[in-house]
């Protein structure tokens, strides 16, 4: 089996690229107005999929944007967005953009707190607010926010709303209103006067080691790495996506939300990422973008399923899982498997991975994977099983993608050559350079951390390190400044270690410390469900989990769990010691940041009294 092909009858791309966003708004009204369905969502408590048109979304973009304008927002202001993946989250963008405002999009899950420095800092306006939990958190920082003076709600506000808060239906009923009395007969020349060198969005980075920066992203920064991402990918008016990921987050906003829309994909916003599974089997989508994350999950769901089956189940699938990658071995070598292993692999599609791709929706053309390294093993697996990952590697500051593997010949370990129009460079101490229309414009009010990364030629330090092989595709290490550096000099990459340790049963995350100590340690948070079991089995009696992670016997088993993780690993690299933690990192206690990387100096110095008395054991042998 060959990786799929795209689908036939792809439209003709528009003659000249979009240059501003706007610009590749309109184009796509155009280009696939005649379709029945540009997005669609299933509303809470709702057993179908609503549907909106092209039409319907420039009425409502239109409409939107009368009202804003009306309730007194203005080219170059900000206004936020905080809301989930939904139909709102696009209508506010567009209207914001074609208006001449900045929108500003804040992750749903953060909280009030964090929402209140974001608003502050790049002083937003007026904000979109989703569901009521949400406008709570707005409301309770309402006294905070001079400059804040209109509040939109998505969901109907509460009777007791006050002037500065207005409801959706009241938005689009306000926009109406400017529309008949024929504000709106220039909204489209206006929206397309938009240059490309405008400031389209302020993202605000994670910051996984102090506040969050704003990226200030043009329209030319995101178009033109739509453009190129699109020269690569392929998609079209026949495709079909599930959207997940948060809009707020650059790579779901440009790879799932404006490349999507220029290339006439019809996307389905996924109730909640609880849902997605069930969701892919509804929408039967042919593209998908995603963080590794969901793939590791897949990938063991797969395995317990066969590990907990019978011996015949278990045999099978183990002998499809080494058929699928001998074959996928060929393939990625761009070489015709002997045809003794075609016919295996074919047996093994039938028996085993046809199921898989039957729990994807059965339609899956490729995944695309960014955010965090892919483990390669995840992705040959994949691979074989007719469900290509696309890995790709960006950045907030470049709009985001500066590389991705290419459909035809994905090179699995790497994350593929850049994109058109996208320089890489590899400096001398290792660091990835970047320069290209993709680089950002600079950070928001922060002219001094803006010359940290971006040099007077355009080159863009990204912090990562990486190399690039002889056919040009680069291939990530690690963090720059994760890299752990012992007292003895060892230089150690924590997150290959990392991810190699998460695909373990009883592991649910893990994070590796050791810079400029001795050794290096792991913090573990058990997957208590498979523990559990295993201490129940082992007749353990504990009264909660902290007295489980307490025990002897526990500990010794999630190390041997461990080090049978890492038995390749050379001894400075394996962790010496290991300490169990009760609870998970998560966004609101501020270990991780919104897009679920570790806060690592948070972690470090929330846990420091365990770690320091970890240390202050007995050491174990040398490391050499």
């Amino acid at each position: 089996m060959t990786a799929p092909a795209s689908p036939p009858g792809r439209p003709a791309p528009p003659a000249t690229p979009p240059a501003t966003l706007t610009a590749l708004f309109y184009d796509a009204v155009e280009r696939h107005g005649h379709k029945s369905l540009a997005v669609a969502c299933k509303p809470a408590g709702n057993a179908g999929w609503h549907r909106l048109t092209h039409a319907e979304l420039a009425q409502r973009v239109q409409r939107t944007g009368l009202a804003l304008k009306r309730l007194g927002v203005r080219r170059g202001d900000r206004v936020a967005i905080l809301s989930e993946n939904r139909p709102g989250w696009l209508v506010a963008d567009f209207a914001c953009l074609a208006i001449g405002a900045t929108d500003v999009p804040i992750y749903p899950t953060l909280p009030a707190g964090q929402i209140a420095y974001i608003l502050k800092d790049s002083g937003a306006v007026a904000i979109f607010v989703s569901t009521a939990p949400q406008l709570a958190k707005i409301l309770s920082i309402r006294a905070e926010l001079p400059a804040l003076r209109t509040v939109i709600a998505m969901d109907p506000p509460p009777d007791t709303a006050g002037a500065d808060l207005a409801g959706l239906a009241a938005v689009y009923a306000l926009g109406a209103e400017a529309e008949a009395a024929g504000e709106g007969a220039h909204f489209r020349s206006e929206a397309l006067a938009a240059r490309p060198d405008d400031v389209a969005t302020i993202i605000y980075t994670s910051g996984t080691t102090g506040d969050p920066k704003g990226v200030m992203l043009t329209h030319d920064n995101i178009c033109s790495n739509v453009v190129s991402s699109l020269e690569v990918l392929r998609l079209d008016a026949v495709d079909t996506s599930l959207s997940f990921l948060p809009l707020s987050h650059i790579f779901e906003r440009m790879a799932g939300h404006y490349t999507m829309f220029h290339a006439g994909v019809a996307i389905h916003y996924a109730e909640s990422i609880d849902t997605v599974a069930a969701n892919l089997v509804e929408v039967r989508p042919t593209v998908v973008t995603s963080v590794p994350r969901l793939y590791e999950k897949m990938y063991a769901r797969v395995l317990e399923n066969a590990l907990s089956g019978g011996a015949l189940k278990k045999r099978i699938f183990f002998w499809a899982k080494a058929t699928g990658e001998r074959w996928a071995d060929y393939r990625l070598a761009g070489r015709r498997a002997p045809w003794p292993l075609e016919r295996g692999y074919a047996l093994a599609q039938h028996l085993v991975f046809a199921k898989l791709q039957a729990r994807t929706g059965g339609r899956m053309r490729f995944f695309v994977s960014g955010g965090a390294p892919l483990p390669a093993d995840i992705a040959k697996f994949f691979y074989a099983a007719g469900l290509p990952i696309l890995e790709g590697y960006g950045l907030t500051e470049t709009s985001p993608v500066i590389c991705v593997n290419q459909l035809e010949r994905p090179r699995i370990g790497t994350v593929g050559p850049p994109i058109p129009g996208v320089e890489v460079k590899i400096a001398p101490d290792g660091e990835i350079l970047t320069r290209g229309r993709h680089v950002m414009k600079g950070y928001f009010n922060k002219p001094a951390e803006t010359r940290e990364v971006l040099e007077r030629d355009g080159w863009f330090h990204t912090g990562d390190i990486g190399q690039l092989d002889p056919d040009g595709c680069l291939r990530i290490t690690d963090r720059k400044k994760d890299l752990i550096v012992t007292a003895g000099g060892k230089n150690v990459a924590p997150q290959p270690i990392e991810q190699r340790v998460k695909q373990n049963k009883y592991v649910a995350n893990a994070v590796m410390l050791g810079d400029r100590r001795k050794f290096c340690i792991l913090l573990v948070v058990p997957n208590f469900d498979h523990l559990d079991g295993w201490a129940k089995y082992k007749n353990l009696v504990f009264p909660d989990h902290r007295a489980l992670i307490r025990m002897p016997e526990v500990r010794a088993k999630v190390e041997r769990e461990v080090a049978k993780m890492l038995r390749d690993r050379a001894s400075y690299e394996t962790p010496k010691k290991i300490l169990l933690l009760e609870h998970d990192f998560s966004i609101e206690n501020g270990d991780l940041t919104p897009t679920l990387k570790v806060r690592r100096r948070i972690v470090e110095q929330k846990y420091r009294r365990q770690i320091d008395a970890l240390y202050a054991e007995e050491a174990p042998a040398p490391v050499d």
